[in-house]
């Protein structure tokens, strides 16, 4: 067995060139030896956990759909708002949502606390994400590349 106590698990933060997406997480699932990588089952894990903190007024990553990934979030506090196909939706502390395949996404911040969400998602091997707003895509197999025709940086088109 392996244990981790996630509040000793590294923050990670991120911050977009210009500042347009901002946020932080502890990799759980990574601290508990995930290799994100690794085309083993045995080192991949079935399943990816993140604790991510995402500072008041802010949008952690761009709108986008995962073409083969389930991603279930867990409001444990503070206020925000997730984006999805048909509009926004309020959320608190205690709110639980799915996204299931092919289904766009995107969480801000409207509150004036860090909005804290417990993250689970399954690992699918040889996902794809779209991004609507920027037309391009991105695929991992299990390394990422973001591509419209060409590769093009994370953020082209977002910011």
């Amino acid at each position: 067995m392996r244990k981790v106590n996630s509040t000793e698990v590294e923050e990670l933060t991120w911050v977009s060139p210009k500042g347009t997406f901002e946020g932080a997480g502890r990799q759980i699932s990574e601290a508990l030896g995930r290799e994100p990588r690794s085309t083993d089952a045995l080192k991949r894990h079935p399943f990816d956990v993140e604790i991510l903190r995402i500072p008041p007024g802010k949008v952690p990553y761009p709108y986008h759909s995962h073409s083969m990934q389930w991603e279930f979030y867990h409001v444990i506090s503070g206020a925000g708002l997730v984006r999805h196909e048909t509009g926004t939706t309020p959320i608190v502390a205690g709110d639980a949502f799915i996204f299931k395949p092919g289904e766009a996404h995107q969480l801000r911040n409207d509150g004036t606390e860090d909005l804290i969400v417990y993250v689970v998602a399954d690992n699918p091997m040889g996902e794809s994400s779209y991004f609507p707003d920027s037309d391009k895509w991105m695929v991992r197999s299990p390394e990422s590349r973001v591509i419209r025709s060409d590769n093009i940086n994370y953020f082209d088109g977002e910011e």
